[in-house]
């Protein structure tokens, strides 16, 4: 008879975020396409074009979620005249904030999975590629604050010259930021499957790889930095959306270069990255991978 094999113990959980914890695709496409409709409705000028432009603007900023994305596309600016289109056309982003903020939701068993580990004194590290604004936003909105303990991502994408944080941020200070989560920002241009952020991440808490779990919905980034260096790879598959029809409009105005466009596309239809554990009904099946326990100190 064989003897039951005994669950790797992990004494730190590094996790994804964006399609690992909550589905970032779903809120950004509710509320982007709503937008862009209403942009279309309100400018008459066709969706089509405002495509074009915004990817053009999202190339130069280096991310899909810019603040001030109105305010740079060409043919919102010759309908604006003296006016910021951000004023002029208003409603359209307040179709963007309301269906961003209906749409955000975390996946099943997420919450229920980090306060058990919380609760085990268990270190939840969260590294994404997201930029720091958006990302804090997510995680007071889904009530994760205090459940992840460090927080890795890019800074902000930069302001245009004559733009201060001041002039774009209306609501009182403690609207901003995170009160117990610790946000560290990586240098920018470091992007997955680049291992250096995982690796400071271990050597910031001292704990071997062979006790580390790190999660994530892309193969191609999250599983084989994961492998590289050395630690459990989980992959939520749950997250994986470029099959869907409506990821075409993220492709069309994401900053993502044709040619990260056209490899996504091929390691989706053959993927050359097998993960080692996977999750197909939500977070709380690693609790059936690993046996959680806190490092010895």
């Amino acid at each position: 008879m064989t003897a039951r094999r005994e669950p790797p113990v992990i004494q730190l959980l590094v996790t994804d975020l964006d399609n690992t914890l909550w589905d970032w695709f779903t809120a950004w496409h509710r509320s982007f396409s709503s937008m862009l409709a209403s942009l279309e409705e309100l400018s008459g000028v066709p969706a089509s074009a405002l495509e074009k432009e915004t990817k053009t603007v999202h190339q130069r900023r280096k991310t899909t979620e810019y603040s001030m994305l109105l305010n740079e596309l060409p043919s919102l600016k010759a309908i604006s005249g003296s006016l910021a289109p951000l004023k002029v056309f208003d409603e359209a982003i307040h179709v963007l904030n309301s269906e961003r903020l209906r749409a955000t939701a975390l996946y099943p068993g997420v919450k229920s999975t980090l306060e058990i580990l919380k609760r085990g004194s268990v270190p939840v590290v969260a590294y994404s590629e997201s930029l720091a604004y958006w990302t804090e936003w997510r995680i007071r909105k889904t009530g994760l604050d205090g459940l992840i303990d460090v927080l890795y991502t890019s800074p902000d994408h930069d302001l245009p010259a004559d733009v201060s944080i001041e002039d774009i941020r209306t609501l009182p200070p403690d609207d901003y930021g995170l009160r117990s989560t610790e946000h560290r920002h990586v240098p920018r241009g470091i992007i997955k499957p680049n291992p250096v952020v995982l690796h400071e991440i271990l050597e910031d808490y001292g704990i071997d790889a062979r006790s580390v779990a790190y999660v994530g919905d892309s193969l191609m980034k999250d599983v084989a930095m994961a492998k590289d260096v050395g630690v459990h790879d989980v992959h939520a598959a749950y997250g994986v959306v470029q099959h869907k029809e409506e990821y075409s409009l993220l492709r069309r105005v994401s900053h993502w270069s044709q040619e990260d466009v056209e490899r996504e596309r091929r390691l989706v239809e053959q993927p050359a990255i097998q993960a080692t554990h996977e999750l197909h009904h939500g977070f709380g099946e690693l609790l059936q991978f690993f046996q959680f326990e806190a490092a010895s100190r």
